[in-house]
């Protein structure tokens, strides 16, 4: 089982992740943060990840750490499960509408952490939420698990729409990524024979 656990504590935060690779799209996201909670269904289900997520932060000042802390977290739970990186694809990409919003997704599980950001989210506010934290949760998560993640919106002008895409798109490509593949025969997707390890 391709697994990760992670419970990370501050005086900020208290968070709990759980995440299995090879699941069926099972997820219990309890946040405080609900939209955040929505964005981690798509992940869930759009990347067949089991994920179970529990945090109580500081919402009372405003979402910024719950979200970091949570992208810390699964990118630490994510890292664990990904090993060695060992028979994996490597490599995903997808491109994903979500009505007039378009939004492309390209990875690579290098162990080198880089996010390149290419949204344009015309609101500041969805609900409560503040879309500049879309950034702040991928910066965590890749610098956590040794990602370079390409974002890039090609369309859009809802965003609801344009975030929602990039979570399901981002959800593909790592299903894609962190597949096993068969011709593979378990050996490291790299001609070096080794790929970094985040916090190694």
């Amino acid at each position: 089982m391709r697994t990760g656990e992670i419970h990370r504590v501050t005086g900020e935060t208290d968070v709990r992740v759980k995440l299995n690779l090879d699941g069926t799209g099972a997820c219990s996201a309890s946040t405080g943060v609900p939209f955040l909670d929505h964005m981690l269904h798509q992940i869930s289900s759009h990347g067949l990840i089991d994920l179970e997520i529990n945090a109580v932060g500081d919402t009372h000042i405003d979402d910024h750490h719950t979200n970091e802390d949570v992208g810390i977290a699964i990118g630490q739970a994510l890292a664990q499960a990904l090993g060695d990186r060992r028979g994996i694809h490597r490599f995903g990409h997808f491109l994903a509408p979500l009505d007039e919003a378009l939004v492309q997704v390209a990875l690579d599980c290098s162990g080198r952490p880089h996010l390149s950001f290419g949204l344009q989210i015309p609101a500041q506010k969805i609900g409560r939420y503040d879309t500049e934290l879309v950034k702040e949760f991928f910066v965590a998560v890749v610098n956590n698990s040794g990602l370079t993640l390409h974002i890039r919106q090609l369309d859009g002008v809802n965003s609801h729409h344009i975030v929602e895409a990039c979570f399901k798109a981002f959800a593909r490509a790592l299903r894609l990524a962190t597949e096993i593949d068969p011709r593979r025969a378990g050996a490291v997707p790299s001609s070096k024979g080794v790929l970094e390890r985040a916090g190694a």
